[in-house]
């Protein structure tokens, strides 16, 4: 069976609607750093073994994470459909507006979802009501970032009644210092990370989850050998080991996220910025989708949810002159549609 649950980075869907050849759109629909990691040949080994668990890549990714213990799957995709199946059944919280495969997966596994609006998030005692919950920190789309005293607070909560709080850290790497990766190891807290976002390799499907032992080896065994290929362990060891270009890239992504947001801004709308994307809340925002849609700039559109109205996901642009002056002419003919008469 087809999931049609839809993302990001659907630009063949684009090219149905609009027509245009991939290479002239925008595609502005997903949080991934547009400058992905360069990566270099792999050897042959990489290609013609089969993948080993003992190749140090958990190690790799516990000194990253700064956690203790670490389990390399194929993205976080895979954990996300395996962990609700370990929980005891319960009542599950998980934000209306954000990542859309928690409450299938939650739902699929016997669990009663509980679809939690953005104010919710605003509550000390959220965890009383709830046997497990998810946040996405920081949120996609709305960028909301929680500190970490705030999910410890509530991991406690949950914990004290063998409860979990599961904590999808996928954009965090451009905030470090927040993470609550290195509490992951305590029981009823799970941590999930991604190369995919921050490092641009979406493509390679390899992420982690940051657990206590016991957890990580029920995963394990429920996932089965060799779910990270080997080509994707290699790569996922190379970038994990490079201090300098993860150094640059956070820099380098404050800069251009905030260059995006000044352009937002300036075309009339109130974006939120995270350092890979910037988040339009706004009544008409399928509407201005489309709009810009016909001018090949490809946006992610989310409807009303969580007490939130729709709005607009932007990417970050690639860094070619191509890209900016292609976007700048959409918003052009957008704000010609919007104010026909000047005003």
């Amino acid at each position: 069976m087809t999931n049609t649950i839809r993302h990001g980075g659907d630009l063949q869907r684009a090219m149905k609607e609009y027509g245009g050849r991939a290479q002239y759109w925008v595609d502005l629909s997903t949080g991934i750093n547009p400058d992905g990691y360069p990566v270099p040949q792999l050897p042959a080994s990489a290609w013609q073994r089969l993948p080993e668990d003992e190749d140090g890549l958990a190690a790799f990714a516990a000194h990253y994470y700064d956690a203790k213990h670490a389990l390399p799957v194929a993205g976080s995709q895979a954990a996300i459909r395996a962990l609700p199946t370990l929980l005891k059944r319960g009542r599950v919280g998980v934000a209306a507006l954000g990542y859309s495969e928690y409450a299938p997966a939650f739902a699929r596994a016997g669990h009663e979802v509980v679809l939690l609006d953005e104010a919710d998030f605003l509550r000390d005692d959220l965890g009383a009501s709830l046997d497990h919950l998810v946040v996405v920190n920081p949120n996609n789309p709305t960028a909301r970032q929680l500190p970490p005293e705030t999910l410890l607070q509530w991991h406690a909560d949950l914990a004290k009644r063998g409860g979990t709080l599961l904590v999808d850290e996928a954009f965090m790497d451009c905030t470090p210092d927040q993470t609550i990766a290195p509490h992951s190891h305590q029981k009823g807290l799970v941590v999930l990370r991604s190369i995919g976002k921050f490092f641009g390799l979406a493509g390679v499907r390899c992420g982690f989850v940051l657990a206590a032992p016991a957890l990580l080896t029920a995963l394990s065994e429920v996932l089965g050998h060799w779910t990270v290929s080997g080509p994707a362990r290699a790569v996922a060891r190379i970038v994990l080991d490079d201090v300098s270009w993860e150094s640059i890239t956070r820099a380098q992504l404050i800069h251009r996220s905030e260059k995006l947001r000044q352009f937002l801004v300036e075309c009339g709308f109130e974006p939120v910025r995270h350092s890979l994307f910037c988040w339009v809340p706004h009544p008409d925002a399928e509407w201005i989708q489309t709009v810009l849609a016909a001018d090949q700039v490809w946006t992610r559109y989310f409807p009303a949810a969580g007490g939130s109205p729709p709005g607009l996901r932007f990417g970050l642009p690639p860094g070619s002159p191509r890209a900016w002056a292609q976007i700048s002419k959409a918003f052009d003919t957008l704000s010609q549609v919007m104010n026909p008469d000047g005003y």
